[in-house]
């Protein structure tokens, strides 16, 4: 499926990329690029980079890349045409009709939204019908109002194997789009059966309004007591939150749950800025989500030990953002939901007004493992102390959190700050190590994964991405190459389908740009690409002879990695090419 060229330029001249990315990034200039927090992982120290020369991101930190469709896809969580949808729409352009029959992905795509929209008028009808009472009296014993209920749309699935399969497929949605929304599941024997089946139901909206999955909750003690949408077309856990859709509205304080019931009854109890992160692992598009719509984040998980190792884990992860971080604490180790219900809305209103930020918290925690009151204990408790003050990044907040421990300790302020100098350069001389082992580590993976021959043939590949870089980036040149150099003579099979690409576009007199690469390759592909890009403006024409002699040289000689299994021709043309690089030396 390919767009109009003319209407792909249209839509890149009126979404330049950093307009586009500024309204997600704060962005510093930096010379002739812009830096920033990269918003697809937590971190402290800027490793986003913005090209306007070349109209291209990338991130040193995760390795992320591309133009602006591509950064449209991934933070919007969209496929390549509802990007391009996206940024029509910001730009006041019209999509071109003809592509909406022919993108099948995005059709499917669309589709399941529907299904799922129709599945929750379903499942809150079947919640009101009288086989249904079961369901809508469980909600009303957590004390949800037939408001509350309407307004989180809840339902109910019956306990039969075909509820969703008929009403849907009375609405003329096929089994396979069923299966393709996590609606129903494939059976042994070639049919297929409801997932959703005896459970209250809760909808998942995004952002957007749209029903994007489902959680479904047993009524009794039966296992697994969760069923949860799995990532589809439309849904992708990692980049949602529960009930953000109502809570982005509500100010720049959220409160994180655990999980949906306790959202709903702080709903309930007036507390609209509530959301749930759909599991504890709190991955970084999470994170930079929260980022997005608050300054301050109040966490409340349960009082256990998941519930306590969630807490510690999302402190790390948020903290690194720079939000004001809260933990509140609920007596008696109660839940919310529990809470409200017992002291009401104005006593938790009271609780979250005490929170204690992250520090305070971790030092209770620190507090409760190490006696103050014996030597060893006072040794373990400064130990403990000065490793999580020494991460604080403000000096003055270092400071007086040394006044208090010195206070608490009887030891002087200054030796506190002093040991927490020693303990920061420690810090700082490891994070550096791990974090550039981890960039390393990061960029070889996914140079793996894109092009894995460019581990077995490192000059040729590098020599192979200068050249394409170049070639993106000064299409002018792109005559040139071809004429010293035939696309058979790359070595990796990814840069060689890629220049290919590139020459036919040249042939045919199409733009050569990444926008006009986004539509045939992934992700992970796109900043790959962008990473040949950033370097290249500075390059000029005789570069390319330059890379294409490398590339030829190392094409000769790439049966080396096989020398037992090379032709004699090969054996004779490898020899010849070793002396002559010899002879150049």
């Amino acid at each position: 499926m390919a767009l109009p060229e003319s209407f792909l330029q249209e839509l890149i001249a009126k979404n330049d990329i950093e307009s586009v990315v500024s309204g997600y990034v704060s962005l510093k200039r930096r010379g002739r690029n812009l830096v920033g927090l990269c918003p697809f992982h937590g971190e402290k120290t800027a490793s986003f980079n913005l090209y306007p020369e070349t109209a291209s991101f990338y991130c040193f930190g995760c390795q992320a890349g591309g133009d602006v469709i591509t950064f449209i896809k991934r933070i919007e969580n969209l496929d390549y045409m509802d990007a391009v949808r996206f940024l029509a729409d910001r730009s006041g352009m019209k999509l071109p009709e003809y592509t909406k029959e022919n993108d099948a992905s995005s059709r499917l795509r669309l589709r399941i939204l529907e299904a799922n929209r129709e599945a929750a008028r379903l499942f809150h009808q079947a919640l009101y019908s009288p086989e249904g009472k079961v369901a809508l009296d469980y909600f009303h014993s957590r004390g949800y109002t037939d408001a509350t209920i309407k307004h989180f749309g809840l339902g109910f699935a019956p306990p039969g194997w075909d509820f969703l399969i008929k009403g849907l497929g009375d609405k003329g949605f096929r089994r396979e789009e069923l299966i393709a929304a996590f609606l129903a599941k494939k059976s042994q024997h070639g049919g297929a059966y409801d997932i959703f089946r005896n459970r209250v139901i809760i909808p998942i909206i995004d952002i957007r309004g749209n029903v994007v999955g489902f959680g479904g909750r047993v009524l009794d003690d039966t296992k697994p007591k969760y069923i949860n949408t799995e990532n589809t077309l439309a849904y992708v856990k990692s980049r949602n939150l529960f009930a953000l859709n109502f809570a982005k509205n509500a100010g720049r304080e959220l409160n994180l749950c655990e999980g949906y019931m306790d959202v709903i009854a702080m709903h309930q109890a007036g507390f609209t800025n509530t959301v749930a992160a759909l599991g504890t692992a709190f991955p970084d598009e999470q994170i930079q989500l929260i980022a997005r719509y608050a300054d301050r984040i109040n966490l409340i998980f349960d009082a256990d030990g998941a519930g306590q190792k969630a807490t510690r884990v999302a402190i790390e992860k948020l903290r690194k953002t720079g939000l004001d971080v809260r933990v509140v604490t609920i007596p008696d180790g109660k839940d919310p939901d529990e809470y409200i219900k017992k002291n009401g809305a104005e006593a938790f209103k009271l609780l979250l007004e005490r929170s204690a930020n992250a520090i305070e918290y971790r030092l209770l925690e620190i507090g409760k493992s190490n006696d103050i009151h014996t030597p060893n204990g006072k040794v373990g408790y400064m130990k403990e102390a000065t490793q999580l003050l020494a991460r604080i990044t403000s000096p003055v907040e270092r400071d007086v959190y040394a006044g208090r421990l010195s206070d608490l300790l009887g030891i002087s302020k200054d030796a506190i700050l002093q040991e927490i100098q020693n303990v920061r350069r420690r810090q700082q001389r490891t994070a550096e190590r791990q974090q550039l082992t981890a960039v390393l580590r990061q960029e070889s993976k996914q140079l793996r994964k894109v092009n894995p021959q460019a581990d077995a043939f490192t000059r040729a590949a590098n020599a192979e991405e200068s050249l394409l870089g170049t070639l993106i980036l000064h299409p002018d040149y792109i005559k040139r190459a071809r004429a010293v150099l035939p696309a058979e003579m790359l070595v990796t099979d990814f840069n060689r389908e890629l220049y290919e690409r590139l020459l036919e576009r040249e042939s045919q007199g199409l733009l050569v740009e990444l926008a006009f690469l986004a539509a045939d390759y992934d992700e992970a592909a796109m900043a790959y690409i962008s990473r040949m890009v950033k370097d290249a403006a500075e390059r000029v024409a005789e570069d390319i002879e330059a890379y294409a002699a490398v590339i030829r040289e190392e094409h000769a000689l790439k049966d080396m990695a096989d020398p037992a299994n090379a032709s004699d021709e090969s054996i004779q043309k490898m020899l010849e090419t070793l002396r002559a690089r010899k002879q150049k030396k």
